[in-house]
């Protein structure tokens, strides 16, 4: 039996780049922040984490650089020198020192399931309850090129069965530009594929009641958190007004965030990052809230690299109530790749890592390579 007892907790801050730039409402980058969290055991184990944040703190308000303080700061003393399969009770501990944080917490809630997994020799979804899926189905998000570009983005991807689905972010452009550059791919896809959106919280509610229904009217098949997050009335009033599902990303984070839009049947989708949620265990409890509610779960990405992907998919293999696909793209955007070994994309969904942990090994030289100074 392995000695479980957690030497060291080390951070490193890695920046790699994309095939193309990845545009958000508010910003766009060339290249993802990624932080990595390792952990070692006295027997010798060694797993990974990662924080990482959909294009820097606009988003949750948290960035790698935030991550990296914290977890070496505050969260290493209370890990260090513990048990790595007392996960339950040092997150708790965890809670009592740093308040939010979640895309820290989840970097580090990882990287102990990895420890754990890899210590008793197992894939990480068997401390997750065992798997029921080899793989989970993966939208891909096309960019903010022309409509030509995007299309022809979409069709290539359609062309070598990566994907049947794709989502266009929306917000950045005059709204009725916006919606007409949906709508012109929308049309060109028609039969062929599914259009999603999301319009990462930047409309209001006049501009969204305007629009939202031309985008359901021409084909849009999900509209994603159009409204600002906390606006749960507001995303309650859109639910009950459209044909089709609107989905709560921004608008959850929590447990209890789950239960209000399940009260206020705010949405039909609430889309689950382990990321947002703090990792692993807080996500199971937002899965089961909203299983609980008839609500369906979406695999929601925050452009993270093979570790954090990795995890989710083991996460997403692992729970029914991810019953709504997912876009668990990430590696796909990068334009380097980290592992020894790639996942495996292909015939429009993920294939679920096999070994050890995460079932995955990260490739020292590429590390290396893209470590910040």
């Amino acid at each position: 039996m392995h000695d479980l007892t957690i030497d060291s907790l080390r951070t490193t801050v890695l920046d790699v780049p994309l095939v193309r730039p990845h545009k958000f409402a508010t910003t766009s980058m060339s290249a993802q922040p990624l932080l990595l969290v390792e952990i070692r055991t006295a027997g010798g184990a060694v797993g990974y984490g990662e924080g990482v944040v959909p294009g820097g703190p606009w988003w949750g308000g948290e960035s790698v650089e935030t991550m990296q303080a914290i977890i070496e700061r505050y969260i290493a003393p209370v890990v260090v020198g513990r048990r790595a399969d007392e996960i339950t009770r040092i997150m708790l501990d965890i809670e009592r020192v740093v308040a939010a944080a979640h895309f820290a917490k989840a970097a580090v809630d990882v990287a102990l399931h990895d420890t754990w997994a890899r210590a008793l020799g197992v894939p990480m979804h068997v401390l997750l309850g065992g798997a029921f899926r080899d793989s989970v189905e993966v939208t891909w998000a096309l960019g903010a090129a022309p409509v030509e570009a995007i299309v022809a983005e979409a069709e290539d991807r359609l062309e070598r069965k990566l994907h049947h689905s794709f989502k266009l972010k929306m917000g950045a452009l005059d709204p009725a530009e916006d919606t007409e550059r949906v709508l012109a791919v929308t049309r060109a896809l028609e039969g062929r594929a599914g259009v999603r959106v999301d319009i990462n919280a930047r409309w209001d509610r006049l501009t969204a009641l305007r629009y939202l229904p031309a985008l359901a009217a021409g084909g849009v098949e999900l509209i994603e958190q159009p409204t600002p997050g906390e606006q749960l009335e507001v995303l309650a009033e859109l639910n009950a007004a459209l044909p089709v599902p609107i989905m709560a990303d921004e608008s959850v984070r929590t447990p209890h965030d789950a239960l209000t839009v399940a009260r206020l049947r705010a949405a039909d989708v609430i889309a689950v990052k382990t990321t947002k949620c703090g990792g692993l265990a807080r996500s199971r409890e937002v899965v089961a809230v909203a299983r609980a509610a008839g609500l369906a779960c979406h695999g929601a990405t925050s452009i993270e690299g093979p570790i954090g992907t990795a995890a989710s998919i083991h996460f997403a293999c692992s729970q029914p109530g991810i019953d709504f696909g997912t876009e668990l793209f990430g590696p796909l955007l990068f334009a380097e790749e980290l592992l020894t070994e790639p996942l495996r994309y292909g015939d429009g969904g993920v294939a679920l890592p096999t070994g050890p942990g995460l079932g995955v090994e990260l490739d020292p030289a590429a590390v290396a390579a893209f470590t910040r100074p």
